[in-house]
């Protein structure tokens, strides 16, 4: 619904304004002022769309008026029709030099008045269209660059790192078969393609992570229009977790050390997104946490929401890196050996935030960590 506001000093021309506009039926609210002065101090109150500005006025004339109404920055988009009984170009001169858009002539004709009107409308609507779309180009812009210096700093240290070696890996490989097969003995040759094995898996995990944050920046970055596909509401988050522990806690040799409490939920979730939360967390309490320390894993249904938490006695936070925790942000890698990036914590919490979740981390620093989120059973369509 547009808002006109009316400026004029005489109130039966505003009546005959609202009757000429077919307010009712153009879907117009219009608003009052009675003069210069009134129609200044309220614009705020009015937050006119467009102004039907009366030249001719006691006090303050309709020039003037418009002068000051067009010096403000707030309001200098807002068209403003002169209703004026002057006919002399030095009058629409001096109208035009002070910002004015458009006139129309006394006596006002019901015909004319709408058209103009529907003009300045349409062009003040185009204006605030052009303006929230450059808004919004001016914020994306702002958050690429921010997330560019974020991931600037924090790719040159450890990209490289992460991406060469597995590379080097397999390329070592390759090269010492190449060049001494023939001397090599079966047991040795096998050795050698399990190691190259391995780095390809490396690469290959490095290689999904990055995938899937890129899908999560693009679902979080277009939040109307973005879809959640596959949803499978009968996900029976026990087994999907003692997949995962299995798995996991193989592969580290720690079987032993993963404690698992788990009740029976059926979540809302696509698999894969879930299998990522799991695998993330119960990985980094395996990488960050000496063997034969407990590794504890909790799941429940509490007032209708699905609770997971996965805690450790390893490395720990501290309350300055658990607030800065990132894409691409690993806590002193100069003093542990470690793969990864640090993805794992940003995919959980951007996935938990996709399906209307809540992702915590509570940590003492060489004590220990517990993540934990908190899940709809059911995803609101």
């Amino acid at each position: 619904m547009s808002s006109i506001l009316v400026v004029d000093d005489e109130p039966d021309n505003f009546d005959v304004i609202e009757v000429l506009l077919n307010v009712n039926e153009q879907n117009y609210t219009l608003h009052y002022a009675s003069g210069g002065e009134d129609a200044i101090a309220n614009l705020e109150m009015f937050q006119p769309d467009l102004i039907l500005l009366d030249v001719m006025m006691p006090s303050i004339d309709g020039i003037e008026v418009c002068r000051q109404i067009k010096a403000m920055s707030a309001w200098q988009s807002v068209p403003i029709i002169m209703v004026t009984a002057l006919s002399t170009k030095e009058d629409l001169a001096r109208c035009l030099e002070v910002g004015a858009d458009d006139f129309i002539s006394k006596p006002v004709s019901g015909l004319e008045l709408r058209a103009r009107v529907k003009s300045m409308l349409r062009i003040k609507h185009q204006y605030d269209l052009i303006k929230t779309l450059s808004h919004l180009q001016e914020n994306t812009i702002n958050l690429l660059q921010n997330n560019l210096d974020q991931l600037c700093g924090s790719l040159v240290s450890t990209l490289p790192h992460e991406l060469n070696t597995p590379l080097n890996g397999v390329f070592g490989v390759i090269d010492l078969l190449v060049e001494d097969h023939q001397n090599m003995s079966t047991e040795e040759v096998q050795e050698l393609l399990k190691m190259a094995q391995q780095s390809a898996q490396r690469l290959q995990k490095l290689t999904k992570r990055f995938l899937q944050y890129a899908r999560l920046e693009m679902l979080a970055n277009n939040p109307k229009t973005a879809q959640i596909e596959n949803i499978n509401p009968k996900v029976s988050t026990h087994i999907l977790i003692e997949n995962v522990v299995k798995a996991q806690a193989e592969g580290f040799d720690r079987l032993g050390d993963v404690v698992c409490d788990l009740e029976n939920v059926e979540v809302s979730i696509v698999d894969r997104d879930f299998l990522s939360i799991v695998n993330e967390l119960l990985e980094n309490a395996l990488k960050f946490s000496q063997p034969n320390t407990p590794v504890q894993i909790n799941s429940q249904l509490k007032n209708g929401k699905f609770y997971l938490a996965i805690s450790d006695l390893g490395r720990g936070m501290m309350a300055e890196q658990i607030a800065k925790i990132g894409a691409f942000t690993q806590f002193e890698r100069k003093y542990y050996e470690q793969q990864g990036i640090g993805l794992g914590l940003k995919i959980v919490k951007k996935i938990t935030e996709l399906y209307g979740g809540e992702f915590l981390v509570s940590s003492v620093y060489h004590q220990g960590t517990t993540v934990s989120i908190e899940l709809p059973v059911r995803l609101l369509q």
